[in-house]
Order: structure tokens, then sequence, then C-alpha cells
């Protein structure tokens, strides 16, 4: 007897302008730049003589599996986002693509942007319009408090400030 295959839930299809374009310059690197050069590497390693045991050549076809399946992965994913390119009509709440400034308990600030799943860094501050933290903060305004369970429990924050 088969388990039930459990699907994990849909992420959304949103992005950002500046995220589609970054996504999009590296279908056209790996397509136009990087392939046709391993492409060429591949070749040159086959015409010298045996391939079974030949490095270059295992390596450069390694190569370009995973530049075919990264590709893939761009070209349908490139399909199926939306760019989010204007801002809501509310800019007072708390939508997808919000800079939001929030303050905790300790008086610590914290600068988050919400952005799609494919554009997140916490380095810069990009959360993941899915993360928990950007959901508790959909649709809420300045001055709000705010409950986020975090894995270590759950913590207070206060929005300071939005802005898009």
């Amino acid at each position: 007897m088969k388990r039930p295959r459990v699907d994990p839930p849909a992420a959304s299809p949103y992005i950002t302008p500046e995220g589609h374009g970054r996504l999009y310059e590296e279908l056209t690197f790996l397509w136009k730049v990087r392939r046709p050069q391993v492409t060429q590497a591949v070749a040159e390693a086959a015409a010298m003589g045996d391939r079974s045991e030949n490095a270059e050549y295992i390596y450069g076809k390694k190569q370009l599996r995973q530049i075919d399946s990264r590709i893939r992965f761009l070209s349908k994913r490139l399909d199926e986002l939306v760019v989010v390119d204007r801002t809501p009509e509310d800019t007072s709440r708390v939508f997808f693509g919000a800079w939001v400034s929030l303050e905790d308990g300790e008086g610590k600030t914290y600068q988050y942007r919400i952005v799609g799943r494919d554009e997140f860094d916490p380095g810069k501050g990009f959360i993941s319009i899915d993360s928990p933290m950007a959901k508790a903060l959909l649709r809420k305004t300045e001055g709000d408090e705010v409950m986020v369970n975090r894995p270590n429990g759950t913590a207070a924050f206060v929005i300071m400030s939005i802005r898009y």
C-alpha cells in the first residue's frame, strides 16, 4: 500500500522587476556564454581520443548537464513568475515589495524587504513573502505589533516605518 503523496504548499509566484532581471540575465549568460564555452571544451577533449579515461571530457559533460538543468529550471520558472512592478494603492500597509523597519522589545532595529522566494537574501535584508516573518507583516500598518513564530520561540516586533 502506497502512502498518499503530500505536495509542499505552493510558493508565491511573485517577483520584483530587479529579481526578474537577475534571473533573465543568468539564463542569458548560461545559454549564450557559458554553455558554448563548455561545449567547445568538451569537443576539444573528445578530439584527444579515449573518452572513457579522459577527465576533461567527463568533467565537461557533467558541467553541461548541470548547465542544461539550470537553463531548464530558469526557463520554466521565468514563465510562471508574476512581476510586481507597481506600488499598491494603500502604501500605509505592508504588501509585496515593501521595505519595513521593525523594532524588537530590546530596542534593536531591523529592516526587511518582502520579495519573492527566488530572490530572498538575508544578507541584504530581503525576506521571502512565504517566510513566517513576511506572513506576519502582511497588511499591517505603522505602529502595529507583530508576533512572529520562530524556531526558538515567539518574538514581538513593532513596525516603525513602511516604504516602497
